[in-house]
Order: C-alpha cells, then structure tokens, then sequence
C-alpha cells in the first residue's frame, strides 16, 4: 500500500495550491540551478520530479548531462510518470532524461552514484520524517566532489537549526556549504513568500 507520508513529492503540486506564478516558478529553478558550480557534465538526480520544470531545465540548460528524476507518483496527485515523459519529449529532452518511482527516505542507489543532486520544495511534503536525516540520505548518493542544492521551506519546527546542520555538513568535510534566503531571492521578499506559505524558503548548497 502506498504511504503518502512518504512522497517525494514534486514543487508543482505546491506551486498549483498556492498559486505561485511562473515567473516565481522559473525563478526559483534559476535560482537553484545559477547556484550549483558544476560543469553540466555527468548525472543529476532530482528528488520528487513529480511531471515537468526543473529536471527539464536542467537538460535543456547542460545539453551534455543526464537526469534522473524519482517520484513517488501517488494516485491522490494529478500527476504520473507518464506525464513527465510526455513533457521532457515536448520540450526534446528525452533522450537525457530517465524517471522511476522513488522514496526520498531510502533511495535505490548506490553511493556516489551523481554528480549533483537537487530538490525544489519537497521535503516539508514528508511528515513524520526527520529533514536531517533526509538530507544526509540524499548526500550519500552524490559523488565525493559533486555538488548539491536543496531549496525548501525550512521553518524551524520542521528542519530544526539549520545554521548548526550546515556546520555539521562543514565539520563531516563538505565544502562551500550556505543557507541562501530563496524567499528574497526568489520572491523579492519575505512578505511575499509568507502569502504563498514559503516564509522560511531558503537553499542549503554545498560540494561534497
């Protein structure tokens, strides 16, 4: 039986809900993407895909790079892996990209497996799980000099001290490691992205 308190679920379904506009949409996959010092070379894994925006993106903007995307794909969301297909082939991004059912709990690769690894508003879709434990199970499937960025509403009750996770991430050898403010950067202020229920919207972005 599927357990919705485990999907790695994608921003679109949020963005839907709280009617953030495109523009806000395609800042906040800038926003990700301008913030990863990478070479566009090898694989990106996208946790919760959910159907289109910024695996696709990604593709289109490193043409040399190739995309996983999982998802959990519940049948409570209007959305499928098939859709995704369908739109990465209209966007003629196919060939780069692969998708498969995913838990962001536990994911089904082997350590190492990516050069980068992103998120975009996902994890405080989880409930009941622990957003540190998340993350370092999500850092464990990328490369020793990959890079990462995870851009999430991280309010306190949620994500716990963040500022001391960072450290922590610092302290284990990651290099690089920031908190970026995505509410201002993304929504150009906080009273904006606390309308659209993002007030605490910050980016965690490092190097392993």
């Amino acid at each position: 039986m599927a357990n919705t308190n485990l999907i790695a679920y994608l921003q679109e379904a949020g963005f839907r809900a709280l009617r953030i506009d495109h523009d806000e949409k395609e800042k906040a996959h800038h926003s990700i993407l301008s913030h990863l010092d990478y070479d566009g070379k090898g694989k990106l894994l996208e946790i919760g895909c959910g159907f289109r925006a910024l695996a696709i993106r990604a593709a289109l903007t490193w043409p040399e790079m190739s995309v996983t995307g999982i998802d959990y794909w519940a049948v409570v969301y209007n959305y499928s892996k098939a859709l995704y297909e369908k739109n990465t082939a209209g966007e003629g991004v196919a060939r780069q990209c692969v998708f498969q059912h995913g838990d962001a709990n536990k994911l089904d690769f082997s350590n190492g497996s990516f050069e980068t690894v992103v998120s975009n508003y996902v994890y405080h879709n989880i409930t009941g799980a622990d957003k540190h434990e998340l993350l370092l199970e999500t850092l464990r499937v990328l490369k020793k000099g990959g890079v990462f960025a995870f851009n999430d509403d991280m309010k306190p009750k949620m994500y716990g001290d963040m500022e001391a996770f960072a450290q922590k991430l610092r302290n284990m050898g990651l290099q690089d490691v920031r908190l970026i403010d995505t509410a201002q950067e993304v929504f150009g202020s906080h009273r904006r992205a606390a309308l659209m229920m993002l007030g605490e919207s910050r980016m965690l972005v490092g190097r392993k």
